[in-house]
């Protein structure tokens, strides 16, 4: 069986040493092990791959016994267990649609067994794609009943992650706060930037050299949550607000699509108000 653990605790001595000694009593082998220390916080983040024969429960007790003395926050997965993701859209496809192609490709280590929009307008390309498709429209007055909603099918499919890919509402603090460090946002441009409507218009009134796009966790305060990937284009005075549109989709549905997998496969972790991720 392939594992993949990964641990985040204050930085101390032995821990490296209690992690091998922990996957060696349960029968492991250690495939590859990244490790970080943020001095700033005096955090120690480690991702371990390992294969073991004695199955996930042995490891977990093994890990769970060998490395308690840290107090650390510990997961442990299946590698063949693909982390489960429901995606929320609003027109926009775009995004949504490069996911399902790297789904079908099979180079996306996800499941999506939901597709949750706010309009109408891409449920026959989501069911197209074999995935249900769930009309949750939202205004002031039904905001919370429908976050309500939403949350009881998070929990009713066993969500691992919620995905916005260009989701044009904005979270409730409630929503956010049940599911910290599992809401992952794509952003119109390289943060911080331009805000509201319009957002390539902006760029453009501004005589922008670059443009780009940017994927974090969802929290309370808009587009401040820890930044997991950005990217970013040149462009120069002769580009159209059209062209900056065009030229802006490709990057964010690269960036998104690259924040998914890099989630996928556990290899993010929140420091502070920061990421460390290992490639």
């Amino acid at each position: 069986m392939d594992l993949i653990a990964n641990l985040q605790c204050a930085d101390q001595p032995g821990i490296v040493h209690a992690m091998t000694t922990a996957v060696l009593n349960c029968g492991g082998n250690i495939i590859e092990n990244q490790q970080f220390t943020d001095h700033t916080t005096n955090t120690f983040v480690m991702r371990t791959r390992f294969e073991t024969s004695q199955g996930l429960a042995a490891a977990e007790k093994s890990l769970g016994d060998g490395l308690g003395k840290f107090s650390p926050a510990l997961h442990i997965r299946e590698t063949a267990k693909k982390p489960r993701a429901l995606v929320m859209v609003t027109k926009e496809s775009h995004c949504l649609r490069d996911l399902m192609y790297l789904l079908e490709l099979g180079e996306l280590p996800i499941e999506i067994p939901l597709v949750v929009s706010n309009r109408e307008d891409l449920k026959q390309l989501v069911e197209s794609h074999g995935i249900t498709f769930m009309y949750l429209p939202v205004d002031a007055s039904n905001k919370a009943a429908q976050e309500k909603a939403l949350l009881a099918k998070v929990a009713e499919l066993k969500i691992d992650f919620v995905v916005l890919a260009r989701y044009m509402q904005v979270l409730s603090n409630d929503f956010c706060a049940a599911l910290p460090g599992k809401i992952i946002n794509i952003h119109h441009s390289f943060l911080p930037g331009f805000k509201g409507a319009k957002p390539y218009h902006q760029a453009h009134d501004r005589g922008v050299k670059i443009i780009g796009a940017t994927a974090h966790f969802v929290t309370a305060d808009l587009d401040e949550g820890p930044i997991i990937e950005q990217d970013v284009a040149h462009v120069t005075h002769s580009s159209s607000p059209e062209e900056l549109i065009a030229l802006g989709r490709d990057i964010e549905r690269r960036v998104l699509a690259k924040a998914v997998k890099l989630y996928a496969e556990d290899r993010i972790f929140i420091v502070g108000h920061r990421t460390v991720i290992f490639s």
